[in-house]
């Protein structure tokens, strides 16, 4: 039974990592229509009905926040100072920053899965509000994709987990095929990691984006 009040799903986009793979940082990158990987996915998350969304940044902090402003878009900005120990770090900065009284949940994604669709946004806050499943992700066969919904029954295991395991054996142990969403969108499973992945996955989508 949904308890009343409980319906409230934040967002949490990690973005503290020092992107060591691309060479810069995934945040920046240039998408169509003036987006960046960052903006793309706030936007997406706002078209989805998601009003509150945090970004959790730390490694070229200053150029994130700088860039993200001339976007238009609008996002909580929060500093993970330790952004070195680790993603879990950022993801227990981002937990403790949208915990709140009404929160359900939180909908986390990598700011490295920007192409992420807002209908797979939709069907999986849709099958969280239907199920209450304490994981909720995008599946296609044996895949999982993001962004991953967790129930705030899980927070705290977040918080006290193995920082160098981070949340990843937490979301396993309680992922079950009531919280898969079988979804057909390859922007949910395109994680895009260095240099090489960007220019041939975005720009095969849009070859007129020029690298940054």
């Amino acid at each position: 039974m949904i308890k009343p009040g409980l319906n409230v799903t934040p967002a949490i986009v990690l973005a503290a990592g020092a992107s060591s793979r691309m060479g810069r940082p995934k945040a920046n990158l240039a998408l169509e229509d003036g987006d960046t990987f960052l903006s793309r996915i706030v936007k997406t998350f706002r078209r989805a009905g998601i009003e509150d969304v945090v970004v959790v940044v730390g490694f070229d902090a200053d150029s994130i926040v700088e860039t993200f402003a001339r976007t238009g878009e609008a996002a909580r900005l929060i500093e993970n100072p330790d952004p070195a120990s680790g993603q879990a770090s950022s993801l227990v900065r981002g937990l403790n920053a949208i915990d709140r009284p009404g929160v359900a949940a939180a909908l986390v994604t990598l700011v490295d899965v920007p192409l992420v669709s807002v209908e797979t946004v939709r069907a999986v806050v849709d099958r969280y509000r239907q199920t209450r499943a304490p994981v909720v992700r995008p599946v296609r066969g044996d895949e999982h994709g993001h962004p991953v919904i967790i129930d705030r029954t899980l927070f705290d295991l977040i918080r006290r987990a193995d920082p160098k395991a981070g949340a990843k054996p937490v979301l396993r142990a309680h992922a079950s095929a009531e919280g898969d969403v079988e979804v057909a969108d390859d922007g949910a499973f395109l994680d895009i990691d260095t240099n090489e992945d960007y220019l041939r996955i975005v720009g095969s989508l849009h070859p007129f984006i020029p690298p940054r």
